[in-house]
């Protein structure tokens, strides 16, 4: 299982403009920027489940690759979408924002690009 295990977030790029255009208040913005998230990926064949750990929020994904399913967005909404996997990725566009999860190693970097604006997340496996 390649995905499988605890990521701790370690560094990220252009995360204020990012989450702005994603519609996050900048009363939210300003308390996430400084936070390292938690991200635990339990794989088992093509079914998925990440629960990300930010502060006190905590947002649960189930999917299963290839199967349309509903995912919670980093504003909190509810919406339909398909994970693919290719090899080492994960990819995915839910509400205009394209992502891309790939995990080499011990690390995952995720890509979103929303409008032009690229946010760039790099994990380290803490388990």
């Amino acid at each position: 299982m390649a995905f499988s295990g605890k990521y701790q977030l370690e560094s990220h790029d252009n995360f204020e403009a990012f989450m702005k255009a994603a519609g996050l208040s900048d009363e939210l913005i300003q308390k996430g920027k400084d936070l390292k998230s938690i991200s635990e990926i339990d794989q088992n064949g093509d079914d998925f489940k990440v629960t990300v750990t930010t502060g006190s929020k905590v947002i649960v994904n189930c999917f299963t690759v290839g199967q349309e399913c509903e995912l919670e967005t980093l504003t909190g909404e509810k919406t339909m979408a398909v994970v693919h996997m290719d090899g080492n990725k994960l990819t995915a566009t839910v509400k205009g924002i394209d992502s891309v999860t790939e995990i080499n190693g011990d690390t995952i970097v995720n890509t979103m690009t929303l409008d032009g604006i690229v946010y760039k997340r790099i994990s380290k496996r803490i388990s």
